[in-house]
């Protein structure tokens, strides 16, 4: 058997954490014992335990990728727990910890950012492509988008291994229940839905979404928005949004805990990021409903889509053309059933939680098949 101990700095359940919990719902476990460190009254414990995971609270290091003084707490923590692979979800700290403790370290980058200048250059670019080859055996990537971000930090793209996301199936509610949330919402089973699920900052693309409703209603078309989620730049989207005129097709539904009913109204999901975007979970889980998507060309989003099978993409940053991505959509015959069925078909090839867990055990298995020399325990 071989022992992991996962790191991760989370306080809160992002898209790191439920990567974890999506592995540790389907591991093997018969052949992985899997802990994880977190720090002190992490979100994270909870849901984690539940899954019969051994969970230890650290003190310190909490949303933070390095903290210095949680080094040598995490040091004593793995000398007692002696796993033999060690794999950080961002934490520099763990990295460091870890490889002081000579063991077998995996590092997942789990997002894609505009690159720091400093870091695009000598001498940032070779110091911290060396501390990243240093304190790392194997660098997983959950994009192709995220290599990218990596090497034009000054990490070697031949130690990334790209390792798609992968998510639980989404149960689709009944029309029984949808009839109340569709009065709620002031929506009709006739009706075009469109959503987007993601925080609410200005990288998300919120404004260019509304821009591109503005430009179908003026052609006569008024599908309707539904806004999941909350964040720091909320107040300025709504502002937005009244500026438009749109209050009548637009709806704010703030942080919704369960995905299923907000997923279950959509015709079409969104993402129009141009800031950070690797591998949107939201987009995984709708998908395995049979909800097509609409996306941006920035980072990971077009590694998911089959242009005409489960949606299309637009260039970043660009209201126009994403109106007429969601005019042809809303054209389409059917309320764009085929895509829908190219939606779940590729789903079922790609993305799932299962196939995600195998892959994952699959770099543990030949990271510590290459540290023993094939010697398995």
């Amino acid at each position: 058997m071989i022992r992991v101990m996962n790191i991760i700095s989370d306080t809160n359940i992002g898209g790191a954490g439920r990567v974890l919990i999506n592995y540790l719902k389907y591991r093997d476990r018969e052949h992985f014992d899997v802990s994880v460190a977190l720090p002190r009254g992490s979100k994270l414990k909870e849901p984690l335990e539940a899954l019969g995971s051994k969970v230890y609270e650290v003190p310190g290091m909490a949303d933070k990728s390095m903290d210095v003084g949680a080094i040598k707490t995490l040091r004593t923590l793995i000398r007692q727990v002696d796993p033999d692979i060690v794999h950080t979800h961002g934490s520099m700290s763990g990295r460091i910890a870890a490889r002081r403790e000579g063991k077998v370290v995996i590092y997942t980058r789990h997002s894609v950012f505009p690159t720091k200048s400093y870091l695009k250059k000598f001498p940032g670019k070779q110091l911290n492509g060396f501390l990243n080859h240093h304190y790392a055996d194997q660098i997983i990537a959950v994009s192709p988008a995220a290599v990218d971000n990596l090497a034009e930090a000054g990490i070697d793209p031949r130690r990334v291994q790209v390792l798609m996301n992968g998510v639980e199936p989404v149960e689709r509610r009944e029309e029984a229940q949808l009839a109340p949330l569709r009065e709620k919402y002031g929506l009709t089973p006739e009706g075009f839905v469109l959503g987007i699920l993601a925080r609410i900052e200005d990288y998300k693309g919120h404004n260019d979404i509304l821009d591109a409703l503005k430009l179908l209603r003026e052609k006569g078309k008024r599908p309707k928005l539904l806004i999941a989620g909350t964040g720091g730049y909320e107040e300025q989207v709504k502002e937005h949004c009244r500026a438009l005129g749109l209050e009548d097709q637009v709806v704010f539904l703030g942080f919704v805990s369960d995905v299923a009913d907000v997923l279950s109204l959509l015709d079409v999901q969104l993402n129009a990021s141009w800031g950070t975007e690797a591998t949107s979970l939201a987009l995984l889980e709708g998908f395995s409903m049979g909800v097509p998507a609409v996306v941006s060309d920035y980072g990971g989003n077009p590694w998911l889509m089959e242009e005409g099978i489960n949606g299309y993409t637009f260039p970043a940053r660009d209201p126009r053309a994403l109106a007429q991505r969601l005019e042809q959509v809303m054209d389409l015959p059917d309320r764009g059933k085929a895509l829908g069925e190219g939606t779940r078909k590729i789903y079922g090839e790609k993305f799932t939680a299962r196939q995600f867990a195998r892959n994952t055990e699959e770099i543990y298995t030949k990271a510590w098949e290459e540290k023993t020399h094939g010697k398995r325990k």
